[in-house]
């Protein structure tokens, strides 16, 4: 085996053989450990590979392990004596041992030159640097990012383009030929690419012919050519980020006459608008499919068949909020002047930090769009007044005036859609009207965050303070709620003359010896959307827990709105780690007892689903608007167990019920659950984003 003499650079060998001629050093000197452990820390390169060695740690790093096994003292001692050796290597590209000014140069690839002259305080700086990137990284892990679905889905089509090669490998135990280091292009050049893959966070994974280096290009489909500009080459991920910047040969499934936005392929926010939405759907079910399989830790049988992702109404037209924002003025922090002139107002480019303006945007409603127009009118006025950048909110509310009654009763739908509005009807210019057979909806932008807005769910009526959260598609909400309606109780139970359900299914149905399920808890209940929708199935009552005070008293505003009384939806405020109260266990019987949680993206925490464990509904709606930390939860609650998760805080044990038999007698079950469904819905179209709902029932053994 070739001693891997490169691992060493001479200013290691000067540290510790400084007053040493080298014809003197022998092999009993040598340890390729404390060479590697000296109090400096240096980088230095192994095959081509760049590599970061800290001091001050216990034991041997795995690297320096890797080396001692490469390198033994005697092959080490011919190394230095020899020169013949040095210059051989030193022709086969690695890094000749001799004198730091005459060491052949490395290729940087776009950073900061190779120096061995950093400071002791520029390697600690740099030390720093690394450990906070590498404490992000794990904090992403732990919450289904789109970094880590990007690298999962990097790597696998890695996988899949060695595995064909790993079969050509014989295994010998001679000497191998040196790994030739691929020649990457320059950040900044162009390059023609083919996408061969579509990752779950909507960008295409391409590659460049004769390479199997892979390139992450936004705007692209499977099956496309694309001009792209290098932008980066991240080598511990081993991927490089591009730019799109042409089609050269488009797919079989693009067609550009579909787009409707003048600034797709720059603004970051939608990325499908080439495509027929019926393969955006088949794409969005993919993502869901890839989700469970990498992020649940479940057995392949154990998730059921993914079903077609429900569609939305609307494919443009649908979004009731935005967000636009602009800048501060340059060097705002330091001279506190307004702008000289109206900024850019929009959004970010996609991999830039900048602001694109934006005049218009085709997904959002009519009234937001509205809103979008007078706000960029009023800034070009009052730009002046601004020392700073801000957020500009554009949320449609509804006021809904009934037809075909009598004036009285229309006077008294105007009231009751005016009542939590603190501002005076707004002028005709700034409405949309939105006629049924019904009733005639006034739509309006409220742009105060600490307005009210108002949105109808078919009959059901929701007032919310206007900057807080509540789902941005209101053509799908009907739709939606309907879906959970169905599955939020288990099937009744099959006819006589009906078919037995197969052995494997893992559908739970309603027997005479089951209790029905008469208590409805929702988790993460926000301003009451499932409490309020589901409230007439559960004769026991319901009860919506979430975290914000603010939310649960907008929650039982709603109840009133809509004519439910107490007790039937009551709302409660508690933290995640005290969701469910000993009054709520007390209360709500197990057997009796359904959950519907809706989450946020980073999903449930290691205390809450360790608290629903020991509940044990018997039955589990999971709604979510990121299916790779719900997939990642689920997991959890298949396996019965928060251990293993990923989740922080977790307890060595599954989750655990007691079933009384004499005090002191209690005995332990694990709690765990089967899916009975999973499937995706489509909120945001033209988007790569699926919101996801799995329907779980507890595991009676």
């Amino acid at each position: 085996m070739r001693p891997c003499s490169s691992a060493i650079p001479p200013l290691f060998l000067r540290s510790r053989f400084l007053y040493w001629p080298v014809s003197s050093i022998r092999s009993s000197h040598l340890s390729v450990s404390p060479l590697l452990g000296i109090n400096r820390p240096r980088s230095f390169e192994v095959r081509g590979a760049h590599y970061q060695h800290r001091s001050g740690k216990k034991g041997k790093s795995k690297r320096s392990q890797e080396i001692q096994g490469l390198l033994s003292p005697d092959d080490f001692t011919r190394m230095l004596r020899g020169p013949s050796n040095s210059s051989k290597m030193a022709s086969e590209g690695q890094v000749k041992m001799g004198d730091e000014p005459q060491q052949q140069s490395r290729q940087n690839h776009g950073k900061r030159p190779f120096s061995h002259d950093k400071s002791k305080r520029g390697m600690k700086r740099e030390n720093k640097k690394h450990g906070k990137k590498a404490r992000k990284r794990e904090r992403d892990m732990a919450t289904g990012s789109a970094e880590e679905v990007l690298a999962i889905d990097v790597q696998n089509l890695i996988d899949s383009l060695n595995q064909a090669d790993d079969g050509n490998v014989e295994s010998v135990e001679t000497e191998a030929e040196e790994p030739k280091t691929e020649a990457l292009p320059e950040e900044g050049s162009e390059v023609d690419l083919d996408i061969v893959e579509l990752a779950s966070t909507g960008e295409g994974l391409a590659l460049r012919k004769g390479s199997k280096r892979v390139y992450v290009v936004p705007f692209a489909v499977p099956g496309d050519t694309v001009k792209a500009k290098v932008y980066r080459h991240l080598r511990d991920e081993n991927y490089t980020v591009a730019d799109f910047v042409s089609v050269v040969t488009p797919s079989p499934s693009r067609d550009d006459s579909r787009i409707q936005c003048k600034y797709f392929a720059t603004c970051s926010g939608c990325q499908f608008q080439m495509l027929d939405y019926s393969h955006q759907l088949q794409l969005k079910k993919r993502i869901v499919e890839k989700a469970f399989r990498h992020f649940s830790q479940l057995p392949p049988e154990l998730v059921p068949a993914i079903r077609d992702t429900i569609g939305s109404p609307l494919q443009y037209g649908y979004r009731t909020k935005l967000t636009p924002h602009f800048d501060g003025p340059q060097g705002w922090r330091r001279t506190k002047k307004p702008f000289d002139s109206c900024p850019p107002i929009g959004f970010m480019p996609k991999g830039k930090r900048n602001t694109l303006d934006i005049e218009d945007c085709p997904i959002s409603t009519d009234a937001v769009r509205l809103g979008m127009r007078r706000e960029r009118a009023r800034m070009a006025v009052e730009y002046g007044k601004y020392t700073r950048g801000a957020t500009i909110l554009l949320r449609e509310s509804t006021k809904r005036i009934p037809k075909n009654v009598s004036s009285s009763s229309a006077e008294g739908g105007r009231d009751e859609a005016t009542k939590y509005s603190s501002s005076p009807p707004p002028p005709e210019d700034e409405v949309v009207r939105v006629e049924t057979d019904e009733y005639t909806d006034l739509k309006t932008c409220v742009t105060d965050n600490n307005g009210k807005s108002t949105e109808y769910v078919g009959p059901y009526v929701f007032h919310n303070p206007a900057g807080s959260f509540f789902q941005n598609n209101n053509s799908i909400l009907p739709v939606f709620t309907d879906y959970i309606r169905e599955h939020i109780l288990p099937p009744s139970s099959p006819s006589p003359s009906s078919s037995s359900p197969s052995p494997d299914s893992t559908t739970t149905t309603t027997t005479t010896t089951t209790p029905r399920i008469k208590f409805l808890i929702d988790a993460y209940s926000g301003s009451g959307l499932f409490t309020i929708t589901l409230s007439s199935l559960f004769p026991g009552g319901s009860v919506g827990i979430d975290i914000s005070d603010a939310s649960v008293s907008y929650a039982s505003r709603n109840a009133a709105s809509n004519a439910i009384p107490p007790s039937r939806a009551t709302f409660i405020a508690a933290d995640a780690a005290d969701l469910f109260t000993p009054e709520v266990r007390a209360r709500y019987a197990p057997d009796e007892t359904a959950v519907v949680l809706d989450p946020p993206r980073k999903g449930c925490d290691a205390a809450f689903l360790r608290q629903l464990l020991d509940l044990a509904p018997r039955r589990v709606v999971y709604v979510s608007c990121n299916v790779h930390t719900q997939a990642r939860d689920v997991g959890v609650l298949v396996r019965g167990e928060v251990l293993g998760s990923g989740l922080e805080g977790a307890d060595a044990g599954g989750a655990t019920t007691t079933t009384g038999v004499g005090e002191g007698e209690k005995k332990k079950k694990k709690t765990r659950y089967a899916i009975e469904s999973i499937r995706g819905f489509d909120f945001f179209p033209q988007t790569g984003h699926v919101e996801g709902v799995a329907v779980l029932n507890r595991v009676d053994e």
